[in-house]
């Protein structure tokens, strides 16, 4: 058996940079995913921007008893985008190190939305594997939320303890994982180095308050959301739909990214459009 309750996160190493597409999305050479070791037991995936503009990120975690896959990409077509495949080939090789029977997986997702669901079906018949629809009923079903959103809940892997907190603003079935194992804190499409959209403002801000409140007692080594839009000049986004960001910063923001985000739902209330906060852009649906 793994040992996951170390009292200090486990460090992780992200790579310098990411895939971030092709000129030519038709002659890219790179693979359809781009698999990233941040630990032994927790895999980074991010959807090729060739196959899908999205290029959403997808995470892998292994517990002693059974692997979450959170978010399923842009792409149902495993032709195109062979999430199962390549989920089925890292299994298979972290029990060749961690041998054990009855090995199951779940796939969950940070929330509802196209991008992250997309691929759902290439897990319909897959043995041993659940799949949690997106929907607010069955999300709160499965994890036993009580009290939604006001009060989180625990997913244990197998001796790797997962808190779940509701984060509905961006989307009303959203929820922020925190792994207590590495102390990361992905956080969806809630926030992440691009443009944040706002559909409930005032949800939007108590997800962001409640964040902030569950990260002051915690030790959070990265923010990882799902996307990067933002360049590297502050306040400066690729237009959406670009399929080759050749000068985009790291996935990893902090937890004091809570405290920007909380002040710009703050300062921009109301105020229907885009605002631009550095690291991220805020967008108000109209």
């Amino acid at each position: 058996m793994i040992d996951f309750l170390g009292t200090t996160p486990t460090p992780g190493t992200l790579p310098s940079h990411w895939h971030a597409g092709w000129p030519s999305p038709k002659h890219d050479p790179a693979p359809e995913i781009q698999v990233h070791a941040y630990t032994e037991h927790t895999v980074l995936l991010r959807q090729n921007m060739s196959v899908h503009f999205e290029a959403p990120f997808l995470f892998l975690l292994f517990g002693n008893e059974r692997a979450l896959l959170l978010d399923t990409g842009a792409s149902p077509d495993p032709a195109h985008f062979p999430l199962r495949a390549t989920v089925d080939a890292l299994i298979e090789e972290w029990l060749a190190r961690h041998p054990r029977t009855g090995y199951e997986l779940l796939v969950a997702h940070t929330h509802g939305h196209g991008d992250h669901i997309a691929a759902d079906a290439q897990f319909a018949d897959r043995p041993a594997t659940t799949v949690v629809p997106p929907g607010l009923a069955d999300v709160t079903r499965h994890f036993g939320f009580t009290d939604w959103p006001h009060r989180a809940v625990e997913l244990d892997l197998g001796g790797r303890v997962l808190d779940l907190v509701p984060g509905p603003g961006h989307h009303p079935a959203a929820v922020v994982f925190y792994d207590r194992h590495t102390g990361l804190l992905l956080t969806g499409d809630s926030l992440y180095p691009g443009r944040l959209y706002v559909d409930d403002a005032a949800a939007y801000a108590e997800t962001a308050d409640r964040l902030i409140d569950f990260c002051a007692t915690r030790p959070v080594s990265h923010v990882l959301g799902c996307h990067i839009e933002m360049t590297t000049t502050p306040d400066e986004d690729y237009p959406r739909g670009t399929t080759h960001q050749p000068d985009e910063p790291p996935l990893q923001l902090t937890a004091a990214h809570l405290h920007t985000l909380r002040r710009a739902l703050a300062e921009t209330a109301g105020r229907p459009g885009a605002h631009p906060y550095g690291d991220f852009v805020l967008v108000h649906r109209e």
